[in-house]
């Protein structure tokens, strides 16, 4: 069954490059209004209501994907074709991808109205208060923290969970993206699962990191840079994981991130990564190249890791049976 896997996972990751996300009726969409629509049933500013909502959410995706799961169990065929569909609906490679070729097109022109008005397809910066400088930076650290989001991270959990893992980590992703924001609102209401998806993200995020040192040549950067950076600067990110992967882009594109970062609910002064030049469009455009390499890495490592797993369970059955 492990080869039904490792195939669909590469088939999704297929689907996606080819054919981007699907354009009408998108199931995360969907899944975002039903979090909204239960929001507003379970808002109250305590942890508790916030817990429950993330718990009903998850785990009815989760459920969902076991019961999909279940279904293809003695089919390798049916687990490959719903393990593709669920990874191309999962995977945001490609969108990513694009809105950050369009970003470093617009920036290399110049057309600095037409960049801010694009940012936030990207990440929830204040766009109107920054120059060319600081619209690259926010590219580029956006780039690297959904290359692990949306593309290493879904696969890797699609490599050991199969359907469960794919939806309900895209699950726990998008609730954070929604509710795990610092301001008054969600503070406490968000903190479940921002918490969730801090946990879901912890391996990910440093095999993102490896792939990306490894990745760094191919885009002419540097593999030393990126390792040496990744492990010196990567703790002082406020994030346990977003540091990890923006680290590593910074000493592969030797560029410097981080620093003054401004948000819709206020400014952070954050560590700064790297110790290289200032990111321009350049680095944007080299930023997106090194996110596709590391997309088609992390399809060949976690399709080798759904290879794997079964081999894994039966050798510790063996150990066990014969100790005893």
């Amino acid at each position: 069954m492990s080869l039904g896997r490792a195939v669909g996972l590469v088939l999704g990751v297929a689907a996606d490059a080819v054919f981007g996300d699907p354009k009408r009726y998108h199931p995360v969409a969907g899944f975002g209004r039903a979090a909204a629509a239960l929001e507003r049933r379970l808002y109250r500013d305590h942890q508790v209501g916030g817990a429950a909502h993330t718990a009903v959410l998850v785990g009815g995706t989760v459920l969902a994907g076991v019961a999909v799961e279940r279904l293809g169990k003695r089919s390798p065929v049916f687990q490959a074709l719903t393990t593709a569909a669920a990874t191309w609906v999962v995977l945001g490679g490609s969108s990513l991808a694009d809105e950050g070729t369009a970003m470093g097109r617009e920036l290399d022109g110049g057309d600095l109205e037409a960049a801010r008005n694009r940012l936030p397809n990207l990440c929830g910066r204040e766009p109107r208060k920054l120059d060319t400088m600081g619209l690259a930076k926010a590219t580029v650290e956006s780039v690297a923290e959904n290359t692990s989001d949306a593309v290493v991270a879904p696969l890797f959990w699609g490599a050991v969970a199969g359907v469960p893992g794919l939806l309900g980590y895209r699950a726990a992703n998008t609730l954070d993206a929604m509710v795990g924001h610092r301001n008054e609102r969600y503070r406490r209401f968000g903190w479940a699962a921002a918490r969730l998806d801090d946990v879901a993200n912890l391996l990910p995020s440093r095999l993102a990191a490896l792939l990306t040192t490894a990745g760094a040549p191919v885009v002419g950067g540097s593999a030393g840079e990126a390792w040496r950076t990744w492990r010196r600067d990567a703790a002082a990110h406020p994030s346990p994981n977003a540091g990890q992967v923006e680290a590593a882009f910074a000493g592969a594109l030797e560029v410097r991130l981080g620093g003054r970062t401004v948000y819709a609910h206020g400014a952070e002064d954050r560590p700064v990564l790297g110790h290289g030049r200032n990111p321009d469009a350049g680095h944007v455009t080299r930023a997106v190249e090194l996110s596709r390499v590391v997309g088609a890495s992390a399809a060949a490592v976690t399709a080798v890791i759904a290879l794997a797993r079964p081999g894994l369970r039966l050798r510790r059955v063996v150990r066990r049976r014969t100790s005893a």
